[in-house]
């Protein structure tokens, strides 16, 4: 069913429902790579004008994927919770802007949650400036817990990610301690393998949780290695934390990486048998990131973000503990600038907390963007503003394994200090018996008068 709407003298048409979506999203090469970006200023005014008279229920009764042949559609639809949905759905897409902004709280958005789907929550980023999904974002509270609680008020959680060119576990470890030192960790300490090998990843599997046990550290391990391989590391007995995965919005999406649902369920229950948590059983690691499907082509002619949020829902059916897009790491084909990096940054982010995910995010980029590290240093602080659970840093912001750019330790040492925040209670309490940190959270100097333990670590890095 076509929509229209006349504006400045002239009559605009969208085909259907994707066009509609398509044409209210902000400027970005991916939507002109896929050849549906908006022509003009004036359309995407006009698109926007449309989608604002939007009944919410409209997601509910319009699949964008044809339900019958995509599991991704099948599972938003038949999981979606009428009760969840109820106080809302009532609302237009422009309505539900006002109330998000206006009358909702922490609680109503809690209760909400599983009412929305990733449509609904797409379309409405889609009428907000930066600053409204800021202000949205700031009032949702999601908590996940395993060693370390993540996401609690006042809290900045980082993920130490030490990746190595070669998966040396020397160099592994010498940037793990280096990460400790600088309080960084108390998400994940996450390895991305540089192979597919099964006996590579269970190496750095053990490697890290001995390094861990070793050191009593409230945190979790994981090396990012496919979930068919982390099924076959856990039936060998090694100790997985965490089973990661790259997710996708649509079926084909996933199959391109070599998953499906039932993959996922197999996976979750394996790791939830292994009960290698202490204080919660948040046990998935999800990340996404806008151009995943259309780098697959399986975007079924539907805006990047949009697709984007639809990974969400895959990502809330698994109650992970950890989600987190990488929103420049697909590269300028899908997002140009630091402008278009920003906006994406604040979109997932807002969409993902909506939909009841512990969100966190790689602000990074690739180093053919056109991006620099002030854009990171804006997106960082938007995002830490905006209550994001967590970030990832490596050293010197230069991952030497996957040559981009993220954010440091130092990064972390910057947002929670400016802020007033800290890390995890659990990996708090350990810093600073491990005087790491001075009572007031600062870390303490490398330097005469620091602990054994201090002393022990820098003389391991050294």
């Amino acid at each position: 069913m076509p929509f229209t709407c006349d504006l400045g003298g002239e009559r605009h048409v969208f085909a259907d429902l994707k066009a509609v979506l398509a044409g209210a999203s902000p400027a970005r090469s991916g939507d002109e790579l896929a050849g549906l970006a908006t022509s003009s200023a004036t359309r995407r005014v006009a698109a926007r004008w449309v989608l604002a008279d939007l009944p919410l229920t409209t997601f509910l009764n319009e699949a964008l994927v044809p339900y019958e042949s995509d599991e991704v559609t099948r599972l938003i639809l038949d999981s979606h919770d009428a009760a969840a949905f109820a106080p809302i759905a009532h609302l237009t897409v422009g309505g539900f802007r006002d109330w998000l902004l206006s009358e909702a709280d922490q609680a109503a958005l809690a209760a909400i949650a599983r009412g929305v789907t990733p449509e609904m929550a797409a379309a409405v980023s889609k009428l907000m400036r930066n600053q409204d999904l800021i202000a949205v974002a700031q009032k949702i509270r999601v908590v996940t817990a395993f060693r370390s609680t993540i996401g609690l008020p006042g809290r900045l959680s980082t993920r130490l990610q030490p990746n190595h060119p070669a998966d040396d576990p020397r160099g592994i470890a010498a940037a793990v301690l280096d990460g400790l030192l600088h309080g960084v960790g108390d998400a994940v300490i996450g390895v991305n393998p540089a192979t597919d090998s099964v006996p590579a990843a269970t190496t750095l599997i053990r490697m890290l949780d001995e390094l861990r046990g070793a050191y009593a550290i409230p945190t979790q391990t994981c090396v990012l290695t496919h979930v068919t391989n982390a099924l076959t590391i856990m039936e060998r007995g090694a100790p997985v934390d965490l089973v990661f995965q790259s997710v996708a919005g649509s079926e084909g999406a996933n199959a391109g990486f070599g998953i499906d649902l039932a993959v996922l369920r197999e996976a979750h229950a394996a790791a939830l048998e292994l009960g290698r948590g202490t204080v919660g059983r948040n046990v998935m690691y999800f990340e996404t990131g806008q151009g995943s499907a259309l780098s697959a082509n399986a975007h079924h002619g539907i805006d990047q973000q949009t697709m984007e949020a639809r990974a969400y829902a895959v990502a809330r059916a698994f109650d992970p503990l950890l989600v987190n897009t990488v929103v420049g790491f697909i590269g300028p084909e899908y997002l140009y600038d630091g402008k278009q990096i920003i906006r994406a940054g604040l979109e997932d982010h807002f969409c993902g907390k909506l939909l009841g995910l512990p969100m966190g995010c790689d602000v990074c980029y690739t180093n053919h963007a056109e991006a620099d590290q002030d854009d990171m240093d804006s997106l960082m602080t938007l995002l830490t503003v905006a209550g994001c659970s967590f970030l990832i840093c490596v050293p010197g912001s230069d991952d030497v394994m996957l040559s981009y750019q993220s954010l440091s330790n130092h990064d972390a040492l910057y947002l929670r200090s400016v802020m007033g925040l800290r890390p995890a209670p659990e990996f708090e309490a350990w810093l600073a018996e491990a005087g790491i940190t001075a009572p007031d959270g600062s870390l303490r100097a490398l330097a005469d008068g620091a602990s054994p333990f201090v002393r022990q670590l820098a003389e391991n890095l050294s």
